[in-house]
């Protein structure tokens, strides 16, 4: 029978194992199971425990002390003393096992023999060593309630000092603000998968989870929470923001100090409230400071012409803190003289007769067109400034009002006498209802002459004698007169020539000639000379928005304004003569006027120098000059000028301008402003590292507004690239390259020839390699390319890859990565910029809104490309499991075999691959290397930022 012992474990034979108190060495009792029945054979003694519960444990490690008898060290003793035992588990769901004396070996299921490592003698015995010996087995795979453990002997002497039975788990922990709970391993070596919660005051921005191991540690942490808005994370919890700060978004890191003029008085702020007297608008976002509404516009200055006025201000003192302002203006007829006040109910407001230019509300810019005022009546204009939270505040509006008095303009010219160097003339004034003449103007000049030289004389008199004229010279004169509501419009122009010789005797009535100019009445009303109203000047484009063409330039005749129409684009092979499309766009530059200093490049014609130009009364400027290289044929020629011809048709502060050419001597030169640094890429490259984000995104937007200006004009430039853009000594970047024949670079990598022609391939859009289809929408491609140009400071788009290369991958697919320190929202910009589908690629005009709400709100660039961890918008390798889905995935499904056959076998195993490990395996494009590597640079990413242990 078995024979149980204190520990109730139970053993059979009952002469075999044996429960014994023994002393160790320090003389501290200790319970023992021993056995020694050497001196017998056929030995087979078993011990087993009472049922150990697995508490849900699927694997268990079993720890043994126990000592052994060493064989030699007994005298006597025959050959079948063993020095090793058997150490057996059986699992059960019965917390009572069968009897010991009824076991069967084959019920069991082994978990190893044991030996020592170090046995005893009996000198050790005598000297009371004990030589301890530890082992420790695990058992996995474990399902049912529990396991008994069984030691079986073979005829070994053997003491059983310890058995320990333990499992597993990993501790209780805190992780990117997620409790993981204590957690028992899996068995053999899977990673159990646990769900974390998030910690009070945070929420989930990606499921927390995390893998327990079978060794008791946490590995991959995958998701994560956040505080909620109104707190931040400090040493692992979430704690509420204090007085004066706030957190508007879980996704903010921190609590951040109030914006200017609001404030928050108690803790966990989502926002601050604004001050009294300040406003936050609906659009605005939190974080920015409270604004309150402009003071009013200043300085208000009137130019009355006819029935029409110019109104310009400057703007308001204050601007509230915002930079949306706009203007509006008001109405009034006044029947009585303008402003002169206490009597309100003389002046009505003007309904629809007058014509506002560009706009009556909403001005962007502090200037307006007044048109079709009645005559000789008096107005009252009142400018307001608002801005986007005016609406929101309840104090009266700030106004500035000018008063004017529309008048007439003189109306016949007669022509008195002329001589070798005089010319007499008289005029009739306007009619009366205008007011007083207070004094008349006369503008003469030379005919062709007017944009170098012209005099202007005042006189009070309806007459005049203009002497010092050159003899046989043909003079053009223009009158206007002043009237108490200002300059009338110039009515009429007469063309005059002097004589030779002195042939008209002054006083004689055979020799004058009265021409009298009428409208309908028998006289000829002579042409008008249009008078041009140029709006504004030009500031730094990458701050100042393009302005409207309706604000640009205003024309006013016959007392009313021609508005400029739509521009479109002229092609100079539309032309029968080429030199007809010269002389239409182009303006002639004596050469005495320019003066050559230095040479800064050479061209496809010819040498480009800097020089300065210097047109008779106007200032000198520095200039850049093209010349045609000597030798060339007409046809060189005609190419050379053309580009002229087309830069000649535009005006815009983001195209480079053309000042004029030089065609009547030699070398034919084009004379164009100059640009103190030159093409952008090098620049940029001069300069790598030192622009702001808002800096290169100034630039951006400057090119992005010269574009959309092109676009307007149906003009598609076929090679946009950062060689082609133009910086000036301000940082504004200008559009420049528009010759017909184009040599690209000295690269013969650069362009890809087909029979029509050579195109830039790593700037050009798919369809236009493809089908030579070029549109404005392939132009927003190569835009895309120009922004990676500057973001990455000049470098070179696709690297090494060679053409081919480059054609197959962006066929496939394949985009350029964000380049270092880009901006989220810049490069998905350029992957908008670079959709398959031409029809899905922003217009210009969007890309000059999305790069204008850019600047306006920088905190929005924050976010890195190449440092977001959590979100990754535009890797797919994170969902990838095998190594053939990955492939899959990057569209290099044809290198399964590669990989495979080279022993690439998991997603591990390809993070550390290289070019010369592909190049091994058969992969030999340079342009699928790059994406293959690119690709493992993304799931290195993702393997470094989440394997923690």
């Amino acid at each position: 029978m078995s024979a149980p012992g204190d520990l109730g474990w139970e053993a059979y034979p009952p002469e075999g194992w044996e429960e014994i108190s023994v002393m160790d060495e320090r003389n501290i009792p200790m319970r023992t199971y021993q056995v020694c029945n050497v001196m017998e054979a056929n030995q087979n003694n078993w011990l087993r425990t009472g049922l150990i519960q697995r508490e849900g444990a699927q694997r268990v490690y079993v720890e043994i002390k126990f000592t052994l008898r060493d064989c030699n060290s007994l005298p006597g003793v025959p050959g079948t003393c063993k020095e090793t035992f058997n150490v057996y588990y059986h699992e059960s769901n019965n917390a009572v096992a069968a009897p010991l004396r009824h076991i069967r070996e084959s019920q069991y299921a082994k978990i190893d023999t044991i030996a020592a490592d170090e046995s005893f003698t009996q000198t050790d015995v005598g000297d009371r060593v004990m030589k301890l010996n530890t082992e420790v087995r695990d058992i996995s795979g474990l399902s049912k309630r529990g396991l008994y453990l069984a030691f079986q002997d073979l005829g070994a002497c053997i003491a059983l000092v310890s058995v320990r039975v333990f499992y597993k788990r990993c501790p209780l922990a805190v992780l990117n603000l997620a409790q993981f709970p204590d957690t028992v391993t899996g068995g053999d070596s899977a990673l159990v998968e646990v769900h974390g919660t998030c910690v009070e005051d945070a929420e989930e921005l990606e499921a927390p989870r995390m893998f327990c191991s079978s060794d008791g540690g946490w590995l991959v942490p995958i998701g994560r929470c956040v505080c909620r808005p109104g707190f931040e994370e400090v040493d692992g919890h979430c704690q509420p923001c204090r007085s004066g700060f706030y957190k508007a978004s879980a996704m903010d890191a921190y609590c951040v100090k109030c914006p200017p003029h609001s404030y928050s008085h108690q803790d966990k702020a989502s926002e601050c409230v604004c001050e009294r007297g300040f406003y936050r608008a609906e659009s605005d976002p939190r974080s920015m400071a409270c604004t309150r509404p402009p003071s009013a516009p200043g300085n208000p200055i009137s130019m009355v012409n006819e029935t029409a006025v110019i109104l310009e201000w400057s703007p308001p003192r204050e601007s509230g803190g915002r930079g949306d302002v706009t203007y509006s203006v008001h109405c009034r007829k006044c029947s009585g003289e303008a402003g002169a006040g206490g009597d309100s109910e003389r002046c009505v407001p003007c309904g629809s007769g007058p014509h506002f230019n560009p706009r009556q509300f909403g001005l962007m810019h502090p200037r307006v067109l007044v048109t079709e005022l009645q005559p000789h009546t008096n107005y009252t204009f009142s400018i307001e400034a608002l801005n986007g939270v005016s609406d929101l505040s309840p104090s009266p509006r700030q106004l500035v009002s000018v008063n004017v008095t529309t008048s007439q303009t003189v109306s016949v010219i007669l022509k008195e006498r002329k001589g070798t160097d005089s010319v007499t003339l008289a005029w009739q004034g306007p009619e009366p209802a205008d007011g007083a003449v207070v004094e008349y103007e006369v503008t003469y000049y030379e005919k062709n002459q007017q944009d170098q030289n012209y005099t202007v004389l005042k006189t009070k008199s309806n007459s005049m004698t203009v002497d010092g004229l050159k003899p046989g010279t043909t003079y053009i004169f223009r009158i206007r007169a002043r009237t108490d509501g200002g300059y009338g419009n110039y009515r009429g122009e007469i063309e005059l020539e002097t004589s030779h010789e002195d042939m008209l005797a002054v006083g004689d009535p055979n020799q004058q000639t009265i021409l009298a100019i009428s409208v309908a009445g028998g006289a000829v009303l002579l042409v008008l000379l249009v008078a041009c109203f140029v709006v504004s000047g030009r500031r730094c484009g990458y701050i100042k928005a393009k302005q409207d063409p309706e604000e640009e330039k205003m024309q006013f005749q016959h007392g009313r304004v021609k508005l400029p129409e739509t521009r479109t684009y002229i092609h100079p092979h539309t032309y029968e003569d080429p030199n007809q499309a010269v002389r239409d766009f182009a303006k002639e530059i004596e050469v005495s006027n320019i003066r050559i200093e230095r040479v800064i490049g050479a061209g496809e014609f010819g040498e480009v120098c800097s020089g300065r130009l210097r047109l008779p009364s106007k200032r000198e400027i520095q200039v850049a000059i093209k010349s045609l290289k000597a030798g060339y044929s007409e046809q060189q020629r005609r190419d050379f000028l053309s580009e002229a011809s087309i830069m000649g048709q535009f005006d815009h502060p983001n195209i480079i301008r053309l000042e004029g050419v030089v065609t009547r001597c030699k070398p034919v030169m084009i004379v164009t402003e100059y640009m103190e640094n030159g093409s952008l890429d090098s620049f940029l490259k001069k300069h790598d590292g030192q622009f702001t984000v808002i800096q290169l995104v100034g630039m951006m937007r400057g090119i992005a507004a010269g574009m959309q200006y092109l676009s307007e004009m149906n003009y598609v430039h076929r090679d946009l690239a950062a060689r082609n853009i133009l910086v000036n000594g301000n940082l504004v970047c200008k559009v420049s390259d528009f010759g017909l024949s184009r040599v690209l670079e000295d690269d013969p990598e650069a362009a890809y020839t087909t029979r029509g022609g050579k195109i830039p391939i790593r700037w050009t859009a798919p369809e236009a390699i493809t089908y030579r289809k070029f549109t404005s929408a392939s132009d927003v491609w190569s835009y895309g390319i120009v922004m990676w140009e500057v973001i990455s400071y000049g470098e070179r788009p696709y690297w090494e890859m060679s053409n081919q290369d480059v054609i197959k991958a962006v066929d496939e697919g394949y985009r350029l990565p964000a380049p270092m320190d880009c901006p989220v929202v810049l490069h998905q910009l350029m992957l908008d910029c670079w959709e398959k589908n031409r029809s899905d690629r922003p217009k210009f005009v969007e890309i000059v809104s999305t790069l204008d709400r850019l600047i306006r709100n920088p905190c929005s660039m924050k976010q890195l490309a190449n440092t977001a961890v959590w979100e990754d918008p535009v890797t797919p390798e994170a969902g990838a499991s095998t190594v053939e889905d990955w492939l899959d995935l990057i569209k290099m499904g044809q290198y399964k075999e590669h990989f495979s056959s080279a022993g690439y076998v998991t997603l591990d195993s390809v993070l550390y691959v290289s070019t010369s490990e592909l190049d091994k395996m058969g992969v030999a494009l340079a342009g699928h290397q790059k994406k293959i590597l690119s690709s493992i640079q993304c799931l290195q990413a993702h393997h470094g930022t989440q394997v923690q242990v």
